[in-house]
């Protein structure tokens, strides 16, 4: 949880609404945050690797990826394919 300002009135509410300690919702809200803030390049690399152990083909993956990506709290810019490709193979 390094470098990561927790909010207090986040914690507070944290704290409110489940019940936690103080100290165990500022370590769930460093871990959500360090979560979320994982750079796109990432990302997109352990999510393809990990479709890819399922079966996962290419094209199917990259839709997959691309559609996971719009959803995150913070929307990563729009990836094409071939954008989607270049991250992985470089």
């Amino acid at each position: 949880m390094l470098g990561i300002v927790i909010d207090p009135e986040l914690c507070a509410r944290v704290v409110a609404s489940t019940g936690l300690s103080e100290r165990e919702a500022q370590r769930v809200i460093g871990d959500v945050v360090a979560w979320f803030g994982e750079p796109v390049e990432e990302f997109v690399r352990r999510r393809h690797a990990a479709l890819q152990l399922h079966g996962t083909r290419n094209d199917d993956a990259f839709a997959i990826i691309a559609a996971e990506l719009s959803h995150r709290v913070v929307a990563a810019p729009t990836l094409s394919p071939r954008q989607l490709r270049r991250i992985v193979y470089g």
